[in-house]
C-alpha cells in the first residue's frame, strides 16, 4: 500500500501510565495488518462480523435495536482488550522504539474506542433525550482518565481532607456528576472542619436533591424539567444569600451546580477535553438536551474550551461532525484520520445494519458499506495467514465481492501444498471454476518441476487439464521403459473414471492394468487387454514395441494363451509397426531393435503352429 501521513490525535491519556498528552502521529497506511498484538482485534472482530450478518433476518423492532447496541459493545470490548494487550506490551518492551510504536497503538486504539461509543450513543441506540446526557456522562467518566491517578492518590492518603490536591477532587467527581463521590469526600471535610459543618450539609442537601433524567420512562420531560427549575432557583437563592462566601472552594461547587460558564471554565485543567466540558455544561444547564441540539452547544463548547490559539486536532473534527449527525463526514474524516481500514469498515457495516446510509451511494456504483469493506478485506489478503479472514468479508459485499475474490486468491503465493488445499476448497465452495483450474495446473507445474509425478497427475486431474496429464502420463511411460516400474502405483491403480481425461491417461492405466493382471497370474485376461490396446489404438504408436516385447513371456508359456485369431493380429501389428518404418530409419534403428522382431515373429509363428495343433483346425483362413 502507498505509505500516506495518517494525523492521529491521541485521547485525553490513561490515568494508568499510558500516554498522556494530546499528540499528532504520522503512520504508514496499511501496517497495522503486521502488527502482531493487533491480530487480536483483526479475529475476534471477525467472528461478530459475521454474526451480524447472519443474524439480520432474524430480528425486527426492539430486540433488533437491543441486538445492534449488544454487537456495537462487542466491538468496543475487543477494542479495550487489545488496548489493554498493547498497555502491557508497552510495559514489558525494553526496546525504546517498540514501546513507543506500542504506546502509540493504545492511543489510536482509544481514541477509535471514544469515537465508536459516541457513534453507538447517538447513532445505534439513539438516546433520546434526558436517557441522553446519562450516556453522555458515562462515555466522558470511562474516556476521560488523565484525573484517574489523582483521584486514587488523595483517597488513598491517610487524611484525604488534608491533602493538597483535596479539592481537586471534589471538583472531578462534581464535573463528572459524580455526586454520590463528592458527597463522601466533602463528608470528611466537615468532619475534620467543625466550623463548615452548616456550609456543608447545605451543600450536601443541594448535591443530593439535585434531579438527574431517568433511564426508564419513569418520569416525563416536563417533570423534569419543573423539578430541575425548583432546584436550580433554590442553588441560586443560596449562592447570592452569601451562604458559600466564607469558603471559595464551595461557592466555586455551587456556582458549577448553577451551571456558570466562567466557573466551569476555570477548572478546564481537570476536565482536560472540550467533549468533556460540553457534557458538564449540559449536566448543570440543560440536562434535557435533545439530541438535535447538541450540534449548537458541541461547536460553542469547542471554540470556547480550545480558544483562539489553538486549532482542533483530527479527532475533534470526529467527534464534533458526530455531535452534527454528520454520518458520512465521520466516516470520511476517520478513513483519513486513522491508519487502517478495520474501524471505518466495521463501523459502516453496524451503520449500514441500523439502516442510517441508505441514500449514500458512491459514484462508481458501490455504496459506501462494501467499498470500505472491499478495502479491509484487500488489506487482510496481504497477510500470510489473515487472508483467510477477508474471503469471508468478500462474501458479504454483493456487488463486487466475488471479483475482488476472484483477483485476491490468484495473487495468494502457494508455497505449501496444505495451503494450496485450503484455497482450493475456498475456490470449490464458490463454484469459482477458473481459479480451481488454475491453482491446480500451478500446483501439477511446481510437482513437475520437482519431479513429483504422482503428485503432478492428481493436479493435472482436478484441473481436468487433458493437455497437462497427457504430458505427465507420457513421462510416467517414458520412466518405466527407462526403468522396468511404474511409480506412484497407488495413484495409477485408483485412477477409476478420471483416466478417460486423455486418451494417454487412458493408456497409461490400462497398461498398468496389463501389469497386475499378469502380475496375478491372470494370463488370458493380460492377453486380451494387451491386444486390445493396440487394435483399438489406444496405445501410442511409438509404444507399440514395449506392448509387443510385453507380449513374449505370454507367448512362451507352457499353456497357449493367445487364440490362432489374436496371433493373427499381434501379427498384423507387428508387420503394420516395421512396414511403417521407411529404409533409412530400419538402417538407423539398431541391432537389437532388429532382434526383437526376429524373435517376435519366431515366437508367433510358433504359438500359431501350438494353437492349430491345438484347435486341430485352422479358423478363419
Amino acid at each position: 500500500g502507498a505509505s500516506a501521513p495518517v494525523l492521529t490525535a491521541c485521547v485525553a491519556g490513561r490515568g494508568d501510565g499510558g500516554p498522556s498528552a494530546s499528540r499528532v502521529f504520522v503512520v504508514r497506511k496499511d501496517q497495522d495488518i503486521y502488527i502482531h498484538t493487533l491480530r487480536k482485534l483483526f479475529n475476534e472482530s471477525h467472528g461478530i462480523f459475521i454474526g451480524l450478518q447472519r443474524s439480520e433476518e432474524e430480528l425486527a423492532g426492539k430486540s433488533r435495536k437491543a441486538h445492534l447496541v449488544q454487537v456495537s459493545k462487542n466491538y468496543r470490548s475487543v477494542i479495550r482488550a487489545c488496548m489493554e494487550d498493547m498497555h502491557q506490551a508497552a510495559i514489558s518492551a525494553r526496546d525504546p522504539a517498540l514501546q513507543n510504536q506500542y504506546s502509540t497503538q493504545v492511543s489510536i486504539l482509544s481514541a477509535m474506542e471514544l469515537i465508536w461509543n459516541l457513534c453507538e450513543i447517538l447513532f445505534v441506540e439513539a438516546a433520546a433525550a434526558g436517557p441522553l446526557l446519562l450516556r453522555l456522562l458515562d462515555w466522558v467518566r470511562l474516556h476521560v482518565c488523565d484525573v484517574d491517578n489523582m483521584v486514587r492518590e488523595v483517597l488513598s492518603s491517610e487524611d484525604p481532607s488534608k491533602h493538597e490536591l483535596f479539592w481537586n477532587v471534589v471538583d472531578v467527581f462534581v464535573l463528572q456528576g459524580r455526586m454520590d463521590e463528592a458527597r463522601h469526600l466533602l463528608s470528611k471535610e466537615a468532619s475534620a472542619n467543625p466550623t463548615s459543618v452548616n456550609m456543608y450539609r447545605i451543600l450536601d442537601d443541594l448535591m443530593k436533591k439535585m434531579p438527574v433524567p431517568s433511564l426508564n420512562a419513569t418520569q416525563t420531560l416536563t417533570e423534569m424539567e419543573l423539578k430541575w427549575q425548583h432546584w436550580h432557583e433554590e442553588c441560586q437563592r443560596y449562592l447570592q444569600d452569601g451562604t458559600f462566601a466564607s469558603n471559595s472552594h464551595m461557592e466555586s461547587i455551587c456556582k458549577i451546580l448553577l451551571g456558570d460558564e466562567d466557573a466551569i471554565l476555570e477548572k478546564k485543567e481537570l476536565m482536560t477535553t472540550w467533549y468533556h466540558f460540553l457534557v458538564t455544561r449540559l449536566l448543570y444547564s440543560h440536562p434535557t438536551v435533545k439530541p438535535m441540539e447538541l450540534r449548537f452547544y458541541a461547536q460553542a463548547c469547542m471554540d470556547l474550551f480550545l480558544g483562539v490559539e489553538c486549532s482542533p486536532e483530527p479527532l475533534d473534527t470526529i467527534l464534533m461532525a458526530a455531535f452534527e449527525f454528520e454520518i458520512h463526514q465521520v466516516i470520511k474524516e476517520c478513513s483519513i484520520a486513522l491508519s487502517n481500514w478495520w474501524f471505518v469498515a466495521h463501523l459502516t457495516d453496524l451503520l449500514d445494519h441500523c439502516k442510517l446510509l441508505q441514500s449514500h451511494n458512491l459514484y462508481f456504483g458501490s455504496n459506501m458499506r462494501e467499498f470500505l469493506l472491499l478495502e479491509y478485506a484487500s488489506g487482510l489478503f496481504s497477510h500470510h495467514s489473515l487472508w483467510q479472514l477477508g474471503v469471508d468479508y468478500f462474501d458479504h459485499c454483493p456487488e463486487y465481492g466475488r471479483v475482488y475474490l476472484e483477483l485476491h486468491i490468484e495473487r495468494i503465493p502457494l508455497n505449501t501444498e496444505q495451503k494450496a488445499l485450503k484455497v482450493l476448497r475456498i475456490c470449490e465452495q464458490r463454484q469459482m471454476h477458473e481459479q480451481v483450474r488454475s491453482i491446480c495446473k500451478i500446483m501439477a507445474m511446481k510437482a513437475l518441476r520437482n519431479n513429483r509425478l504422482g503428485s503432478a497427475l492428481s493436479w493435472s486431474i482436478r484441473a481436468k487439464d487433458a493437455a497437462f496429464a497427457t504430458l505427465i502420463s507420457d513421462r510416467f511411460l517414458k520412466d518405466y521403459c527407462e526403468r522396468g516400474s511404474f511409480s506412484d502405483l497407488d495413484l495409477i491403480d485408483n485412477l477409476g473414471p478420471s483416466m478417460l481425461l486423455s486418451d494417454r491417461l487412458t493408456f497409461l492405466g490400462k497398461y498398468r492394468e496389463f501389469h497386475r493382471l499378469y502380475g496375478e497370474k491372470r494370463f488370458s485376461e493380460a492377453a486380451r487387454l494387451l491386444l486390445m490396446l493396440m487394435t483399438a489404438h489406444i496405445a501410442p504408436c511409438s509404444f507399440w514395441m514395449t506392448l509387443l516385447t510385453d507380449a513374449l513371456p505370454l507367448l512362451e508359456q507352457k499353456e497357449v494363451i493367445f487364440s490362432a485369431e489374436q496371433t493373427y493380429e499381434l501379427m498384423r501389428c507387428l508387420e503394420d509397426l516395421t512396414a511403417g518404418k521407411s529404409d533409412k530409419q530400419k538402417f538407423q534403428d539398431d541391432n537389437v531393435e532388429t532382434m526383437k522382431v526376429e524373435m517376435l515373429r519366431l515366437a508367433l509363428a510358433r504359438n500359431l503352429a501350438r494353437v492349430i495343433v491345438k484347435e486341430g483346425t485352422l479358423e478363419g483362413s
